[in-house]
């Protein structure tokens, strides 16, 4: 385990956390009033890596039921020291070896960050061996950077179409991370590029998905992905603070 999880002490007091997702509330209710949405449509995913239990526990208590976590390891021994009656669900948002996709499917509920066929075709196998599903959005790449993961965008139709064979996974969406940095206009085009992406797949049918969900907008930038359509934020230092180096 980690430092930081062995350290059980929330790095921010529970009221700063509570206090914290107020205001993101707030701000995403804003957000949604500038688009002409309902903030119905727009979920808080708080990102929780590197946070121990406390700080995930202090969030539930502002009615946070499901949190984003990177890394299968940390998510599974978060997950074991929770008490199953408090109906905490992870979503896995980072990227999955396929030699740890046996774990992923024991605790996940969501999985983000899918852009391999290979994968797709062995978390099917666990979860029909488990005689259960799983919510997946397809991860795309759209700064073009090349340390991100995620398809390009010219791959994802192709891709997404292949994902109907997988009758475990439960077709939901995409996801990207927009190009970091303070130009807004280069961000806001990720974020288009996502919906239109989104719109093609929805208008063609494929996957026989409605493709719902756009996960798009971290804690610097949700606002404006918000306004691009984006129906689930993931959340993290603007809630959690800060995060420390991960040890090991």
């Amino acid at each position: 385990m980690s430092e930081s999880m062995a350290d059980r002490t929330p790095r921010v007091p529970a009221e700063v956390i509570a206090a914290n997702i107020a205001g993101i509330r707030q701000r995403i209710a804003a957000a949604c009033e500038r688009a002409g949405r309902d903030t119905s449509e727009v979920r808080l995913l708080p990102v929780s890596k590197t946070q121990p239990v406390e700080a995930l526990l202090a969030a539930h208590a502002s009615g946070i039921d499901r949190f984003g976590e990177n890394r299968v390891q940390e998510m599974v021994a978060k997950a074991e020291l929770l008490h199953p009656e408090l109906g905490i669900e992870f979503a896995l948002i980072g990227p999955l070896q396929s030699n740890k996709a046996g774990r992923a499917v024991e605790w996940a509920v969501e999985f983000q960050a899918l852009d391999s066929l290979s994968l797709a075709a062995n978390l099917d196998r666990r979860l029909q061996a488990r005689g259960r599903s799983l919510d997946v959005l397809v991860e795309v790449n759209t700064s073009g950077e090349t340390t991100k993961h995620g398809l390009a965008p010219a791959e994802v139709l192709s891709f997404a179409a292949q994902l109907g064979a997988f009758d475990s996974l439960n077709v939901r969406g995409l996801m990207t991370i927009a190009l970091p940095g303070p130009d807004q206009g280069m961000v806001a085009a990720c974020f288009e590029m996502l919906r239109a992406l989104r719109n093609r797949l929805r208008d063609d049918q494929v996957a026989g998905s409605d493709w719902p969900e756009l996960s798009m907008g971290m804690s610097g930038d949700f606002e404006l992905a918000i306004e691009h359509g984006a129906t689930c934020v993931r959340v993290g230092t603007a809630i959690f603070g800060g995060r420390p180096p991960v040890a090991g």
